[in-house]
């Protein structure tokens, strides 16, 4: 089919106007210019249309052609994702290089997926079986980790009437052959196309009853997030927002990892991109690239294409949940993502709002996150899937007033604050207590109980009651100083600094420390409960806070964070016995002075 041609009109930087197509559609992707770069229609009107260009506009004249290609901005799915580096409109990066060097050229045209590698198809349905769209009909292991999962796609319903025999196959090569209902036959291929800017259908929402695993003890205890869930990171500049997603996407128990940066320092995706091939997946102890899918559009690259990464990453993160995956998607950071929206609204003159983001900011944040959850999938059976999306934001200076963060919060369930205070006293992760929040803790609490052990949550509220107490003392500290204080805030003071220190500080470096089961994380609360509630015991008693201060036991409390993972349990049990020890030998020596209950007969 011959396409239609028009020209260029004029030109504002990633934005062009064009006219001579009149059937032009939203969201379709155009050819822009000699050089035939990628762009989409944005703005339609009776002569003229306005579309972004995702590459760098320099050179373009007024008058040059603009292909219309009839499409929307798709991208590939199938087998081949897993391990790959794209930048935000799904072209391999590496293939890049190859083709351009280090610096990308304009108009490059690069396929999302390898047409020509074979994959080793096992089918699992033959001949006769009726399918419907979402079915499995074979499967590929593509990765060591990841089995790929082969669905019938939208729009093929009927009887496999040929199915090939197992073998190595091509993603466009005919692998099953289904007549529908009016005698038609459709080939089936294990490649798929999908539209980016609407999610893939799903049979419906189930709740979310099922944390998702971190590994970082200040999350998985006072503000989890469940698995479908979604949550924003804000921070000001040197907090700790790039680390914490990147610890998320290493130790996360996803089965799948989306990372997309939008829009971040090329040094940062520098990092990750060199660091990944390298890691170890903690549960196979296989390459984590093997379940990952990295994309690349860092802050030097075309603006727009920031703007699209977003819709490429979730629309990947769809694929792999309705194989029946848990995935987690990290957006490193939709502030960035904001700005490429704001950017390209002013270009095209539409009225302001709150410090120039479009008026539509809101709504198209809640469209992103709103893609994520925990879902039946389509085709037969109950084959659940998830994404839990995790987004940075980046607020001007920490304040989290402006509007993205606003906009964000308003949407997301979880919200995990990073404190400069907190970043400057090098305590890390840097995540406030006592102002985020998660609003999963009811429906995780059944799985937490049965899990971790019955008095989990009674454990995390002491912990913030603790922590809360300290935050009033410190204050009163400031004022008058700790000589004020009774023996019995004394101790609080100190119960408090041990779940900071011994708990909530955890390295992100460090080999053991970098992760903590959550089995660990729940003896380590409990020991340090109730070392508190000893000593708040023993003081009550008469004992100054001094003397429970030089009990051995203390050490051995600011170490359990560097157990090794498979022995902690027994190191806990150690512990637990020593610190009852102790408090019982200190106890004894005191009455046998004549010391204890000295504080209530005063």
């Amino acid at each position: 089919m011959t396409k239609v041609t028009g020209r260029i009109e004029t030109i504002a930087g990633p934005v062009v106007k064009c006219s001579g197509i009149p059937a032009v559609r939203m969201y379709e992707v155009v050819r822009v210019g000699k050089q035939q770069l990628i762009g989409e229609v944005i703005e339609v009107g009776e002569e003229e249309f306005t579309a972004q260009v995702y590459e760098e506009t320099s050179g373009l004249a007024p008058g040059e052609p603009v292909r219309a290609t009839g499409d929307s901005l798709s991208i590939e799915l199938g087998p081949g994702l897993l391990g790959s580096i794209y930048d935000g409109i799904q072209r391999p990066l590496p293939d890049l290089q190859k083709l351009s060097g280090d610096f990308i050229s304009r108009g490059l045209s690069v396929e999302g997926i390898n047409k020509e590698k074979k994959w080793e198809f096992n089918p699992s349905v033959k001949v006769g079986d009726k399918v419907e769209p979402g079915d499995i009909i074979g499967e590929v292991p593509e990765t060591g980790i990841i089995t790929s999962r082969i669905l019938i796609p939208l729009g093929v319903k009927g009887e496999i009437v040929e199915i090939v025999k197992k073998g190595e196959y091509t993603v466009i090569e005919t692998i099953c052959k289904v007549k529908d209902q009016h005698g038609d036959i459709h080939d089936v291929i294990m490649l798929q196309r999908t539209p980016v800017r609407i999610g893939r259908p799903f049979k419906e929402r189930v709740g979310m009853d099922t944390p998702l695993v971190t590994g970082q003890r200040v999350i998985d205890t006072f503000m989890p997030q469940a698995k479908g869930g979604t949550g924003a990171i804000p921070g000001g500049f040197g907090t700790g927002k790039t680390v914490t997603l990147h610890q998320f996407a290493k130790w996360a128990d996803a089965q799948v990892v989306v990372y997309v940066g939008c829009g971040e320092r090329g040094n940062e995706m520098t990092e990750a991109l060199e660091e990944w091939p390298h890691l170890k997946d903690p549960k196979t102890d296989r390459p984590l690239m093997e379940r990952t899918v990295l994309i690349a559009n860092t802050s030097n690259m075309p603006v727009a294409a920031r703007e699209a990464s977003i819709y490429v990453a979730v629309t990947m993160a769809e694929y792999f949940r309705d194989q029946g995956y848990d995935v987690a998607l990290m957006a490193d950071s939709t502030s960035r993502w904001a700005e490429a929206l704001r950017e390209i609204s002013g270009r095209l003159g539409q009225l302001p709002s709150e410090e120039g983001y479009p008026a539509y900011l809101g709504s198209r944040l809640a469209q992103f996150y709103e893609r994520g959850g925990r879902v039946k999938a389509l085709g037969s059976g109950d084959r659940l899937g998830s994404i839990t999306i995790c987004g940075a934001v980046s607020p001007p200076g920490g304040d989290f007033s402006e509007p993205v963060t606003q906009a964000t919060l308003r949407i997301v369930k979880v919200f995990w604050a990073l404190d400069k205070d907190l970043a400057a006293r090098r305590f890390f992760p840097a995540i406030n207590t006592l102002t985020s929040y998660s609003l999963y803790f009811g429906t995780l609490e059944k799985w937490q109980r049965a899990n971790m052990g019955d008095d989990w949550p009674e454990l995390v509220k002491e912990s913030l009651a603790l922590l809360q107490k300290d935050q009033e003392l410190r204050e009163i500290v400031q004022l008058v100083g700790p000589d004020a204080l009774p023996e019995s805030e004394r101790a609080t003071l100190e119960a408090a600094r041990m779940i900071k220190e011994d708990f909530l500080t955890q390295s992100a470096l460090h080999e053991i420390d970098t992760y903590s089961p959550m089995g660990k994380t729940y003896r380590m609360l409990r020991i340090i409960i109730n070392f508190s509630k000893k000593m708040a015991e023993a003081v009550q008693m008469g004992v100054q806070v001094r003397r429970i201060l030089e009990l051995s036991v203390l050490d051995n409390i600011a170490r359990m964070k560097i157990a090794p993972w498979e022995s902690y349990g027994e190191i806990m049990d150690s512990i637990e016995k020593k610190m009852e020890g102790e408090f019982q030998s200190l106890l004894q020596e005191l009455s046998e002075s004549g010391l204890l209950f000295q504080e209530t007969t005063q």
